[in-house]
């Protein structure tokens, strides 16, 4: 019982050593993006990403997130896939990361994840890593 107890514990921990998280944000005039990619190992990845909007002139406001697993595409690519519960579409993230940063696009179906004026999408802007 306790070599069982000592091998899980010893699988648990193991597995968390080799999981890296990066973090990238942009502050946009009303916009904040806050981007987290977790690399657990070799190409499995998960994403979170979340994005607050607020309007000084006309107070409108909006706070969203999405996460789920990512995968590799190429070099530095990832794509996150989030089946919507409420309607039969995907929202899906486009990841290109670079050293010093990170820019996302989303697809069409993803406004079915957000209300207003919230979008996940960096546009032409960097998201910038977290050192």
């Amino acid at each position: 019982m306790k070599k069982s107890l000592f091998l899980t514990m010893a699988m648990l921990i193991s597995g968390s050593a080799f999981a890296a998280t990066d973090h990238y944000v942009l502050r946009d005039g009303d916009y904040v993006r806050h981007l987290k990619v977790t690399k657990i190992i070799d190409d499995d990845y998960t994403v979170s990403a979340d994005v607050d909007f607020e309007s000084a002139a006309d107070g409108t406001h909006c706070s969203e997130t999405i996460s789920g697993k990512a995968k590799s595409t190429g070099e530095n690519e990832l794509i996150m896939k989030k089946h919507s519960e409420s309607a039969a579409r995907f929202c899906e993230l486009k990841i290109k990361l670079s050293p010093n940063g990170a820019n996302v696009e989303e697809s069409k179906d993803c406004s079915t994840f957000t209300v207003n004026k919230c979008h996940f999408s960096s546009g032409d802007k960097e998201l910038i890593k977290v050192k």
